[in-house]
């Protein structure tokens, strides 16, 4: 079970689903193999863990933007479930993991509270899919990030967060709570556990690469 977390932001970048680093390993044929990196976002509410996961699974110290949090934004933030929350980000974190060889994934935090939202169209941009983390105590928090992915035909998996002393919900029922389009995989996790986190990240390459294959199949046929 995972404590409280920090979240993530984030900002655009030229590395999209999809693209070419031009650096690849020999293969031992004399040709090289072209390196694939993959821009990943992750989304949620506030203090849903975003800082947290990213910075787990990240294998380069994970870029951070985080303050302090101020008086005046405890008038806006709530906190109600977050009492050891000190901090928050106000720009993106940033991370990068590789899964296997010639697959990389560029993670990009983004912000939790609905001021920094003009943030997420940027974010978005060539980006193959996003993760939205789940705190169950506050599970009507991550509608925002539910509604702006599918409004957006953009692919992701949501991963509940298991807190200390949060009950614990099976994936078929966090699924009909957030009301979820058929066939979008929810998955448990730790966002403190490496391995957790890459579970989480796997599932969501997995499932982005149907969801386009079969959008690529409907466009010619």
């Amino acid at each position: 079970m995972a404590s409280e977390h920090s979240e993530g932001t984030g900002t655009g970048t030229g590395t999209g689903a999809g693209a070419d680093t031009g650096t690849g390993a020999d293969t031992g044929t004399g040709v090289e193999s072209a390196a694939l990196a993959l821009k990943i976002l992750v989304a949620g509410g506030f203090g849903v863990g975003k800082t947290t996961l990213v910075g787990t699974v990240s294998e380069i110290r994970p870029l951070r933007t985080e303050e302090r949090l101020s008086e005046l934004g405890e008038s806006v933030d709530d906190l109600g479930a977050l009492a050891r929350k000190t901090t928050t980000t106000v720009a993106m974190d940033f991370g990068r993991i590789t899964i296997r060889s010639g697959l990389s994934l560029y993670l990009f935090g983004t912000p939790g509270q609905d001021r920094f939202w003009f943030l997420w169209d940027e974010l978005s941009q060539g980006s193959l899919g996003a993760v939205v983390l789940a705190d169950t105590r506050r599970l009507e928090d991550c509608f925002p990030a539910v509604d702006y992915f599918e409004h957006r035909h953009i692919p992701f998996v949501v991963a509940v967060n298991c807190f200390a002393g949060a009950r614990t919900y099976d994936a078929r029922d966090v699924s009909r709570a957030l009301d979820l389009d058929q066939g979008t995989p929810v998955v448990l996790c730790d966002a403190r556990e490496r391995d957790s986190g890459k579970e989480v990240l796997i599932r969501l390459v997995e499932y982005a690469g149907r969801m386009h294959a079969a959008r690529l199949l409907d466009s010619v046929s």
